[in-house]
């Protein structure tokens, strides 16, 4: 009997040291999901933006108050605003040439727009250069300098194209680059033919670092089926990264509609801020930008990708 009670008395002990147990590794517990939280939290979203009047100039002197960012429809409030700078900040940019074999009667003039946008770059500011036919390769590292690698001059145009995969390559070298402001130039004169990555994982991959798509279509302007879909998907590039789209100058227009590129990125607002959805679910979050004056036109990205556990 006595035998019984003592392992009787025995359960409420072990029940006791059971509970003791979960209510010292509890706080542990909750401590490391609120280190969750707030590495979450400090997570930023960048947007680019840019701020032009009717006439097409841009706009200084906006304030943070100036600007409503919504983020699948909720308001950003200020207190989720980490920073907020105006045109001084430096930023990093990737010049993707097309090389392809319809590409030889403008590869020239399509260097001559390189050269151009390079020679307009500020001192803080830092452009690769790569080209892209049947395969992609990088001409110049991330330099300041101005003047395009040697070996630009020897390119030939040949093979087929890979701009997504072009796109995709170089928003993986932006993405180590530690500027906010980032850029993928591109000059192309037609359809992708060749690429692994799809015209949708190309996008995804600029929007998933920030970076802007400013593309400069080369095609031919005799109105084929093939030049319209080139410059629809060109297009769909640019307004939804948040870039430019500059169809199919010529000449000295071409030289100077790179010129206006590297103008423009010097020019831009930078907000960072908070998400308002902490959820690391890897879902895509519509963006929204306005500004107090009715009369602006903004541009900047659609949308970002949150993080994936």
């Amino acid at each position: 009997m006595t035998q019984n009670w003592k392992k009787q008395g025995r359960l409420p002990l072990c029940l006791l040291l059971a509970l003791i147990a979960v209510s010292l590794f509890a706080p542990i517990t909750t401590a490391q999901e609120d280190d969750d939280v707030v590495r979450v939290s400090t997570e930023l979203v960048v947007l680019n933006i840019t701020v032009t009047n009717n006439a097409g100039q841009y706009v200084p002197g906006l304030r943070l108050s100036d600007f409503k960012i919504y983020e699948d429809g909720r308001e950003v409030l200020l207190t989720d605003i980490s920073s907020f700078s105006a045109h001084e900040s430096p930023f990093a940019s990737v010049v993707l040439l097309d090389t392809s074999g319809s590409m030889e009667i403008r590869l020239s003039l399509a260097r001559s727009a390189a050269i151009r946008f390079l020679d307009n770059l500020r001192p803080e500011d830092v452009a690769a250069v790569y080209k892209f036919d049947s395969k992609v390769e990088r001409v110049q590292e991330f330099s300041g300098g101005r003047d395009l690698a040697p070996m630009a001059f020897g390119l030939r145009a040949r093979g087929m194209t890979t701009l997504h995969d072009a796109i995709v390559d170089a928003s993986k070298a932006l993405a180590d680059r530690p500027e906010k402001r980032k850029a993928i130039i591109v000059l192309s004169d037609g359809m992708d033919t060749q690429s692994r990555a799809s015209a949708d994982k190309a996008l995804e991959s600029a929007l998933a670092i920030g970076a802007s798509i400013y593309a400069v279509d080369m095609s031919s302007t005799d109105g084929r089926a093939g030049s319209r879909q080139s410059a629809m998907m060109l297009r769909n590039f640019a307004d939804k990264s948040g870039g430019r789209f500059v169809d199919t100058p010529g000449g000295p227009a071409l030289r100077d509609a790179f010129a206006n590129i590297a103008d423009e990125l010097g020019h831009q607002y930078t907000v960072a801020y908070r998400p308002l959805n902490k959820a690391r679910d890897g879902k895509w979050r519509k963006l929204e930008v306005k500004v107090s004056s009715s009369d602006l036109v903004v541009r900047t990205r659609k949308a970002y990708r949150a993080p994936k556990r």
